[in-house]
């Protein structure tokens, strides 16, 4: 196969397989970066702010280029189908939150393509939002826990009977 791969190609195999929660998130991302007027972030210049830990966010991290990696992917574990997308440069920012879908397909594949076929008034709800953006990554100086000898990041140290321990230790 010569050429690049489609956006959801790129997203199928980051995840491993397609299936309807890929769609969603593949879905959530086109509208968030059509609506906000920008590109896949190349660094930071978008954050995403993900509300569930789904498949969905798999296909949000390829589009968009968000990641937990570099700090602009940020996770709320609240098991709600909602995304907030945010542009840096302007500050703009939008929540797409997931509309109730209807009842019907049974199957994965029949559930998958009437996601990315449905039209999107059907499928969510978009609204501008003023959002504080968290700040850009921080890069911490690296300790290694007096216990267990792992790395940490220094901003993560505890101090345990005088010496410097990861958290789990400190907790232990």
């Amino acid at each position: 196969m010569c050429g690049e791969l489609s956006p959801w190609d790129e997203a199928v195999n980051f995840h491993g397989h397609s299936c309807p929660g890929l769609a969603i998130g593949y879905r959530v991302a086109q509208i968030a970066l059509r609506e906000l007027g920008v590109q896949r972030a190349r660094d930071e210049e978008l954050v995403a702010i993900v509300e569930n830990d789904s498949c969905s966010v798999d296909a949000i991290q390829v589009l968009t280029g968000c990641s937990f990696g570099k700090g602009n992917l940020i996770y709320h574990p609240w098991a709600k189908q909602v995304y907030t997308i945010g542009n840096r440069r302007n500050k703009e920012a939008l929540r797409i939150a997931l509309k109730p879908m209807p009842a019907g397909a049974k199957d994965k594949l029949a559930r998958l393509e009437e996601i990315l076929a449905m039209p999107e008034q059907d499928f969510c709800a978009l609204a501008k939002v003023e959002l504080e953006l968290p700040p850009r990554a921080r890069l911490f100086k690296s300790l290694q826990c007096s216990e267990c000898g792992e790395m940490m990041g220094e901003v993560k140290a505890r101090v345990k009977n005088g010496q410097v321990v990861c958290i789990p230790c400190a907790e232990a």
